[in-house]
């Protein structure tokens, strides 16, 4: 660590740095601004839209604690963020606009810490940096908060869970440093000076307990949002790593922060692991994927590399949102690129440790960029693309690569480097811009995206699906004609799901239109095939609902055909139980089967509480009293802080009737 004695600027010089962050959030809330009209998208309807959960009628205890335990995104449920969906229903109802603007506060605060977590790192790491840590400073923050990779983090509503468990993560961040900074002798940011080196044995422990409570408390409530924010002890390691070496200020080793990190690292990382091997390696732990294991690990590393290549050098069609259309690898040389990625992350690798006492900027970038990939890039079934993913890495890649290009004027061929950091800027800038006018509209946005990933079902279906919104299921309208060639399109993409069957079936029958053979035959062919994924079983959801509802006159055999289809496959899930129980009893009227699906989806899933009170309400309607009561017993059983305490009240009065 290169550590200066010399005293900072006097406060007027120091407000170069604060006057360009300023300035970058301006910028920011002018790029962000037109996106802010949008609507909701994706993932935000189970999580949000399509969840009472999170739409509460007052801010009473019970409905605070079903809020915070209503996400289906996670058997952790996630509750902080949850919470939040919660307070902006209570306050401005189901209005995407306030929700993004939430959005958008949470990545400027962000922004903040970014700044003043990256001045720390470069005041320690920069001899004589003076104003230019601040300087510096801000241009790293205002790449990141402009990164067209960020976007999603800040318009797509329901990303509100990364970019607040890393509000958490670098919060803690600087925490950490702010300790390990103070014990190493040096005070703080505003006065630059060094103490002697034989600080006080109790400024030195308060300063490590600093640096414990940042991590343990920051790691824990930034869990509560998403589970990302596990990583946080990891993105401290590298930093002690590249910039403190666990080291006193004399040069010895810290055996504290040794022992910490084997306290609040190591030990979780070997339990986490004891867990989670066991169902990493057995294959039906993969059986709702297209990707096994060796498959996902191999497609990754050409995934990471794309990160890189999207982060630094965006282009519209890379940045397409939907990424369904990927072609997972299946061997090191097929496709090729596979090779070449592993080869390529492997220098980045050793290019990392050679810089380490050379460019330790470069080297704690390139770590924590390759860090943050670790969890969801690697054993997780998780989907392989997300470029929300790359929210806290990409603060990596700014780390590394701005302060390279911000250099001295004196030094060697700054001009340069500062044409091309500028021109870097102005395309991050543009391209945000642009995507976010996208998103301000929702056809505007299906248009730009499935212009921009054309080989994608999953944005050629939202095209369709869009056009079926404006069409209002109005026969004559010119936007149901628009409705057709991307839904067939879908429809006939490989390795697309039922959604785009689904939504043709759908639409011509809302509207009384006359239902294709085809799309019947597709959409059962594919059930089939395969197992069903989660958008199928939201396709059947959707079809079941609109029958039931009596909205949508479907023929009965062909839906028992899909649901028989769907269920061919081992282990069916518990949703796709409970849907068919729900098609059979309302809508079939075989209450017995009914029943029996519904009973199979609570013995497949008996911690979840929504099939065990259907399982309730069909045993009671069916005059199974006893049943129903010691159904209803187990469901009291799973009332954690009063969440289900108005189910469990109709629930009651029902038994005793």
């Amino acid at each position: 660590m290169n550590q200066t004695s010399e005293r900072s600027p006097t406060p007027s010089k120091n407000r170069t740095g604060w006057w360009l962050l300023l300035a970058a959030f301006i910028v920011t809330l002018a790029v962000y601004w037109p996106g802010l009209s949008g609507g909701f998208l994706f993932d935000d309807y189970p999580n949000i839209v399509d969840n009472p959960g999170v739409q509460p009628s007052n801010a009473s205890f019970s409905s605070l604690v079903g809020a915070a335990l209503s996400s289906p995104s996670s058997e952790f449920k996630r509750p902080l963020a949850s919470l939040s969906f919660a307070a902006n229903y209570l306050i401005s109802g189901l209005d995407p606009y306030w929700m993004k603007l939430t959005n958008l506060v949470i990545h400027l605060l962000n922004g903040l810490l970014v700044f003043l977590l990256s001045r720390s790192l470069l005041r320690i790491t920069m001899t004589g940096a003076g104003k230019r840590a601040g300087v510096i400073a801000a241009l790293i923050t205002t790449g990141w908060m402009l990164l067209p990779i960020n976007l999603t983090g800040v318009l797509y509503v329901v990303q509100r869970m990364e970019s607040m468990a890393n509000l958490f993560v670098l919060l803690g961040l600087l925490g950490y440093v702010a300790g390990r900074r103070q014990m190493m002798g040096v005070r703080s940011d505003v006065d630059g000076t060094s103490p002697p080196l034989g600080a006080s044995w109790a400024s030195g422990m308060r300063s490590f307990v600093l640096c414990v409570a940042s991590l343990v408390a920051c790691t824990g409530m930034g869990a509560l949002a998403k589970e990302t924010a596990v990583m946080l002890p990891l993105y401290a390691v590298l930093i002690e790593w590249v910039v403190f070496r666990f080291r006193r200020p004399t040069g010895q080793q810290d055996n504290r922060v040794t022992a910490l990190f084997v306290a609040v690292l190591l030990l979780p990382l070997l339990a986490g692991l004891v867990w989670l091997l066991p169902q990493v390696f057995n294959p039906g732990y993969w059986s709702t994927r297209d990707f096994g294991l060796r498959t996902r690990l191999l497609s990754e590393a050409r995934i990471i590399v794309d990160y890189i290549r999207w982060t630094l050098l965006p282009t519209p069609d890379a940045l397409s949102f939907y990424h369904d259309d990927f072609r997972i690898s299946t061997g090191l040389l097929t496709p090729w690129t596979t090779l070449g990625s592993i080869l390529f992350l492997g220098m980045l690798v050793a290019v990392m440790v050679w810089l380490r006492r050379r460019l330790p900027l470069a080297t704690l970038g390139i770590g924590l960029f390759l860090g943050c990939q670790l969890l969801t890039g690697t054993i997780l079934p998780l989907e392989l693309i997300y470029e929300h993913r790359n929210y806290f890495a990409s603060f990596g890649l700014m780390l590394a690569i701005v302060p390279l290009l911000a250099v001295p004027s004196t030094a060697t061929m700054a001009l340069p480097r500062y044409a091309l950091l500028a021109c870097a800027m102005v395309c991050w800038i543009a391209l945000t811009a642009f995507t976010a006018y996208a998103w301000g509209n929702p056809l505007r946005l299906a248009e730009d995206l499935a212009s921009r990933a054309p080989l994608s079902p999953r944005a050629q279906y939202e095209l369709g699906r869009t056009y079926i919104i404006y069409s209002h299921y109005d026969p004559v309208s010119p936007f149901t004609k628009l409705a057709y060639p991307p839904l067939e399109k879908a429809a006939a993409l490989p390795e697309a799901s039922i959604l785009a069957e689904q939504a043709l079936v759908f639409m011509n029958s809302r509207m009384r239109l006359p239902i294709k053979d085809a799309w019947w035959d597709s959409l059962i062919a594919k059930l089939k095939a395969r197992r069903p994924g989660v958008q199928d079983e939201s396709s059947l959801g959707a079809l079941t609902q609109c029958a039931r509802e009596g909205r949508c006159d479907l023929s009965k055999q062909r839906m028992i055909d899909a649901y028989l289809a769907a269920l061919s496959h081992p282990n069916p899930s518990a949703r796709l139980l409970s849907m068919y129980g729900d098609y059979a009893w309302n809508v079939l009227g075989d209450k017995e089967l009914g029943l029996r699906m519904n009973s199979e989806a609570v013995a497949t899933s008996p911690h979840e509480p929504a099939y065990r009170i259907t399982e309730i309400r069909m045993l009671a309607a069916l005059g199974r009293t006893d049943e129903a009561q010691q159904q209803y017993r187990q469901l009291q059983g799973m009332n954690i802080g009063g969440s289900l305490d108005e189910s469990i009240r109709s629930l009651r009065s029902l038994i005793d009737r």
